[in-house]
């Protein structure tokens, strides 16, 4: 897929900062990428992986805007794969580079096991026989586990980080509890989640953890991160994260974290 094609279209996001080539048809990234680049802390120094990184954005926007010392994005689909080297290209990010693989094989090229500090993922909402197929290829295998479900992405997230390193997902709220198991059960520790509200008033939609690999069972529960104040108006925080004014994302500092309870 060429700049130039039809098939793909260039979008300016967090102000600017980013200019993101595209499918214009079938999947193409949401609200949901920025929250997750936002909500990752990778420290300067980290070497960072991305699992199924689709055409880049989040791996881009973590490049960008955390500037840690790499970013591997990893991609299956090869069309995918060639966006995520012209997106690094155009946006002059040296830093990141893609690497065309399944997240469920062994180890490849470019990639070691327990060789990456920070891991972030995005992984399909849907289990694969819930919800209506999109008529988009593209579309669907985002969004539905038909190439790798949650399972998958947390094996991997746990066969690539560092001991003590983290990993940071954005997942469906409705299957939390199915996060949470995997990720303890692979020896990564829940230590910072957030819910996702579209309204204040309504249930959540999303939730955001990191986890550190064989870190102590304690969690901090975040505010909530609440998209829209009213209709076609997003919130305070929202709009910061959209528009990529990032630098009041410090995290907080409690005397005292919320306790989970051990891993069994």
């Amino acid at each position: 897929m060429s700049l130039c094609e039809p098939s793909a279209t260039r979008d300016s996001i967090l102000g600017g900062r980013l200019t993101i080539i595209q499918p214009a048809r079938g999947y193409r990234f949401n609200l949901d990428a920025l929250l997750l680049a936002y909500f990752a802390r990778p420290r300067r120094g980290d070497r960072v992986l991305e699992l199924g990184a689709g055409c880049g954005v989040v791996a881009a926007a973590v490049a960008r805007l955390h500037r840690p010392r790499a970013v591997t994005a990893l991609e299956l689909q090869e069309e995918m794969v060639e966006l995520i080297r012209r997106n690094a290209e155009l946006n002059q990010l040296p830093s990141l580079i893609a690497v065309g693989a399944d997240l469920r094989s062994p180890p490849s090229a470019g990639l070691a096991r327990a060789s990456f500090d920070y891991v972030v993922a995005n992984p399909p909402y849907r289990a694969l026989g819930h919800g209506r197929p999109s008529p988009h290829v593209g579309r669907y295998r985002a969004r539905a586990e038909i190439d790798a479900g949650l399972e998958d992405f947390i094996e991997a997230a746990a066969r690539y980080v560092t001991d003590h390193g983290r990993v940071a997902f954005i997942f469906s709220a409705t299957r939390a509890v199915e996060l949470i198991d995997g990720l303890r059960r692979r020896a990564l520790e829940p230590k910072r989640l957030r819910l996702v509200h579209p309204y204040a008033e309504a249930a959540a939609t999303a939730i955001l953890i990191e986890a550190r690999k064989q870190g102590r069972a304690a969690a901090l529960i975040e505010p909530p991160l609440v998209v829209w104040e009213k209709p076609r108006r997003y919130t305070a925080e929202a709009a910061r994260i959209i528009g990529g004014d990032w630098q009041l994302n410090q995290g907080l500092k409690p005397s005292r974290l919320n306790h989970l309870g051990r891993r069994p």
